[in-house]
């Protein structure tokens, strides 16, 4: 059990970290090659931010908040878009949702979505700095003086060649994402199928179907960021010298990826062993409200499998929807993990305040 516990977490860290890591290289990739333009509109409208990461977070799953996160921390959105994001988001618990009850589960990821809009707006409306403020980062993503004679696409310098060598760095990076794809396409980082809800089916874990594709499976999911992660291939092989070295590895490599992983591995490690001798399930009664406050406080935690109970205890209509309501809001997956590792006071503010509106949300539906 004990390995069983290292190596789950290990797989969920190198997961969360390489999805992290691909979506900062696409995000850095956008913006250079479009010398800072590429955001420039949304860091501009604060109501687009809101919208935008909203919609991001109502993706089933955590990838959407990967990139909300990564938007957040680079300053290019706002303090309540990010919210925004913490409150659409249901983490992995969306894929069971849609599974176990997709009529209602499309309904309430609407009334999320309406909710992280108002948040988000309210949030700004009370917190609203001059300008997105970046926790980590320079807002414009590092633009240096070189960026502007040479593209993040290996096109000419001032003297009219390019600066493209394969350096270890180069290859470091390449090797590591081709694994991460390879890991991605053959089901290495999926999750075992006994971690599934007792009580479903685990083939109907597979969401909804369109054409036999399934839309809304963590395996298509797994195969859009493969894709996305051909394009990061493309870049380290055409990439200059310049972006790659100090944008890609310095910047997203170096100075992002070890504090990720080691915040995600240490977190999900100290989960594990605690949910293990913890078993949340026997806590539960008939109190609504007690539940609501519970439902609330789990959420807090930065992890996908704790929150699974109150979706498995709505489905069997032992707890009512403010209960999981007051669980959808509060909890994100692990979407806020990256967050945790880049900036610990973002975090705590971020769920302070996510605590708060699971607690108001879900004592209002009680009380209607």
């Amino acid at each position: 059990m004990v390995w069983e516990i290292v190596i789950e977490a290990l797989r969920t860290s190198i997961l969360v970290s390489g999805l992290v890591v691909v979506m900062m290289m696409l995000i850095e990739s956008m913006n250079i090659t479009s010398h800072g333009d590429f955001f420039s509109g949304l860091r501009r409208s604060r109501a687009g931010q809101i919208l935008v990461s909203a919609a991001l977070g109502a993706v089933p799953g955590c990838m959407g908040g990967f990139a909300s996160v990564s938007l957040y921390t680079h300053g290019i959105i706002s303090f309540g878009a990010l919210i925004a994001m913490m409150i659409a988001s249901s983490g992995d618990e969306a894929f069971v949702m849609f599974a176990m009850m997709p009529d209602q589960a499309w309904w309430i990821s609407l009334v999320l979505l309406g909710l992280a809009i108002a948040f988000g707006f309210l949030v700004d409306a009370i917190y609203h700095p001059k300008r997105p403020q970046a926790v980590c980062c320079d807002p414009s993503y590092a633009l240096h003086e070189e960026d502007a004679f040479h593209g993040a696409d290996g096109a000419a310098g001032p003297h009219g060649h390019s600066h493209r060598h394969f350096s270890w760095r180069r290859l470091l990076m390449f090797l590591g994402v081709a694994a991460f794809i390879a890991a991605l396409l053959t089901g290495l980082l999926e999750e075992a199928e006994a971690d599934a809800p007792a009580g479903s089916d685990v083939s109907a874990l597979s969401g909804s179907r369109l054409g036999g594709i399934n839309l809304l499976s963590e395996e298509w999911m797994y195969w859009l960021f493969g894709a996305l992660s051909l394009i990061v291939l493309a870049v380290l092989i055409f990439g200059e010298d310049h972006f790659v070295d100090e944008h890609l590895w310095r910047h997203v490599v170096t100075k992002h990826l070890p504090s990720c992983f080691a915040w995600t591995f240490g977190v999900l490690l100290l989960l594990g062993f605690g949910l293990h001798y913890l078993n949340i399930e026997s806590w539960i009664s008939s109190n609504t409200a007690l539940m609501i406050i519970l439902a609330a406080l789990v959420g807090c935690i930065p992890e996908s499998g704790p929150h699974l109970i109150f979706v498995t205890l709505y489905a069997s209509g032992v707890v009512p929807l403010p209960v999981l309501l007051a669980s959808c809001i509060s909890q994100d997956g692990h979407a806020s993990l990256p967050l945790l590792a880049e900036s610990k006071t973002s975090f705590l503010k971020a769920k302070v305040i996510n605590f708060a509106a699971a607690l108001a949300a879900g004592f209002i539906a009680m009380i209607f």
